[in-house]
């Protein structure tokens, strides 16, 4: 076939075009090792990658190795620098190409010299593409061919995962490095090169030491890329990281520590969620260590819990995933001391700076005799912050979204309801004249977005509330009495005059009346069996006597046998039909 002839054929290839671009590439790949040449590689993969599967279409439509070959003459150089690229071959998708494109050059009976030296070629070149992993034609063929399987392409990934690893092992970034000695272009270079390797088990060292990289040059830090295809892989399940790398992940991926957050609120807020197995659920997360070594991860992780909880105020699991987060973020922090941390305040920048020792110091740090006077001193500053801020705002505007302050404030306490907890105890033990602030903050609590005059409302019912349970197990005559029973159970249905008391606050009075009070255990279990069964209540009230039963068993508690046995009880009784 003459020149002119196979410029008359291959004219209609639209490959013959690219083929000197690509071939060219190819040399200059293989010239130089260096993080120039992997950026390079990394960011014409894809463009590699489309090129190579419209050759391989073009090269099974042609009926010989000699004819394909005089089409494209510059194919063979192309494949055989391409194939020896450690670089380009470690990337599964290309190496399978590369791979199918030599099987459809191969020769099954060679017609002429040319084919048979190109036989003797693709067999060198398969010997160092084969791998354990190939499977289907490809393998059936090279075992025809006598190819022996190599471990080619894993040594060779694993001496260039070693290699990019140890360029980067040694390198050492600042904000006043401004000069050639910064290596964080080579980090970045080196991270874009890892992008097609990511799901590859070989490259876990490259991916760990990468996202361990310290760098605190504001030119350059690791690749949008490569943190966009960790995110991917890692949210798909086809990338193990250990838990260090993972809580590198979400401080560098934004993307990566909002999927965590809201899958960790979706798990522990579905149906069938306990209290108990929240706290194993949040236990187990990496969340809570994450945010005790970077503070900045925090401020999203809470700043999320913000968000979520304005569109959700009286969702009481997801207040308990609050607390329970909030419990199992405290306690990574301990663990880091004594290594230096941000101080509270930089970790809950925009809460009020008064109550933060306050409400962070646990009621197992205290005497109990000194219990109710913490409370009342919180009750009051909570209670003067609402009064200050609502003064200031029109009286039209009821939705707490605008009252930053008290929301923030409100905030804080539902991070910190162990103490709500231990005001709503206090209140069985606590007469009518002294009752009044625990009242407050309890109804805080449960109604944070009501202007003043509707919390007044709601603090009245709380009141009577308290009035009726206090005055049920005061009496020591039974049968009980009927019409005080029914009063109280009257206060559990919503009423359309007026806003009604969220169900929580009054079962959490009732719950600790009947674990903390005096009267026989038979009858608090035989008057909270009817005030849960004709509310419809029995799963709400079995959620907060789990609640109760955990915030007991925490270290430090002031409960006794009886109570645990009463606990036990009362959740028995309300699973029991009337």
């Amino acid at each position: 076939m003459t020149e002119l002839q196979v410029q008359q054929t291959t004219a209609h290839w639209p490959n013959v075009q690219e083929m000197p671009f690509w071939l060219e590439k190819a040399i200059a790949w293989g010239q130089t090792d260096t993080p120039h040449t992997w950026k390079d590689i990394s960011l014409h993969l894809k463009r590699l990658r489309d090129f190579l599967q419209q050759l391989l279409t073009e090269i099974s439509s042609v009926s010989s190795t000699t004819e394909t070959l005089n089409r494209l003459p510059l194919l063979g150089q192309l494949l055989g620098r391409l194939c020896w690229n450690p670089h380009v071959t470690a990337e599964g998708a290309s190496r399978g190409l590369l791979l199918q494109c030599l099987l459809a050059l191969y020769s099954e009976h060679p017609s002429n010299a040319v084919e048979g030296k190109a036989n003797q070629w693709i067999q060198k070149v398969l010997c160092h593409l084969a791998t354990d992993e190939e499977d289907g034609a490809a393998v059936a063929l090279m075992k025809h061919l006598a190819v022996p399987t190599k471990e080619y392409h894993l040594n060779v990934l694993k001496k260039m995962v070693t290699r990019i690893q140890e360029s980067i092992g040694n390198s050492q970034c600042s904000v006043s490095s401004t000069n050639k000695g910064c290596s964080c272009g080579s980090v970045w270079a080196a991270s874009e090169a890892c992008v097609p390797l990511i799901t590859c088990p070989e490259a876990s060292p490259l991916i760990g030491a990468l996202l361990q990289q310290q760098m605190t040059c504001i030119r350059e830090g690791l690749s949008e890329n490569f943190l966009g295809a960790l995110h991917s892989a890692y949210s798909r399940c086809d990338l193990l990281l250990d838990e260090q790398a993972v809580v590198s992940l979400w401080y560098q991926s934004l993307p990566s520590l909002e999927e965590a957050v809201l899958n960790l609120l979706a798990s522990a807020t579905a149906a069938g969620s306990t209290p108990s197995k929240v706290e194993e659920q949040v236990s187990k997360s990496l969340l809570p260590k994450a945010c005790a070594q970077h503070c900045s991860v925090f401020l999203v992780v809470n700043d999320i819990f913000r968000t979520v909880l304005k569109q959700t105020e009286r969702n009481e699991r997801v207040k308990n995933v609050f607390q329970t987060f909030t419990k199992c973020f405290f306690m990574e922090l301990s663990r880091l001391q004594p290594q230096p941390s941000a101080s509270l305040k930089a970790f809950f920048p925009q809460s009020p700076p008064s109550l933060l020792i306050p409400l962070f110091t646990m009621p197992s740090e205290m005497p109990q005799e000194s219990l109710k006077n913490h409370l009342m001193w919180v009750s009051s500053s909570l209670q003067r912050l609402t009064e200050e801020e609502e003064d200031e705002e029109d009286s039209d505007s009821g939705n707490i979204r605008g009252n930053h302050k008290v929301f923030e404030a409100w905030f804080l306490l539902v991070q910190c309801a162990y103490w709500v907890q231990v005001a709503v105890q206090l209140l069985v033990t606590s007469g009518p004249e002294d009752c009044g602030p625990l009242l407050w903050l309890l109804t805080f609590y449960h109604h944070p977005t009501n202007r003043w005059h509707h919390r007044a409302s709601q603090l009245v019912q709380a009141k009577a509330a308290w009035d009726h349970l206090y005055s049920l197990f005061s009496i020591v005559a039974h049968p009980l009495p009927a019409d005080h029973l029914q009063s109280f159970i009257s206060l559990l249905a919503p009423k359309p005059q007026q806003p009604s008391l969220a169900p929580s606050l009054t079962l959490n009075l009732l719950v600790n009346f009947a674990t903390f009070g005096q009267l026989p255990q038979s009858t608090s279990a035989e008057i909270t069996q009817k005030v849960v069964h004709q509310s419809g209540l029995q799963d709400e009230a079995a959620r907060v006597l789990s609640s109760l039963r955990l915030r007991l068993n925490d270290r430090g508690s002031f409960a006794n046998d009886r109570v645990h046995l009463r606990i036990e009880e009362l959740h028995n009784t309300i699973k029991k039909p009337m």
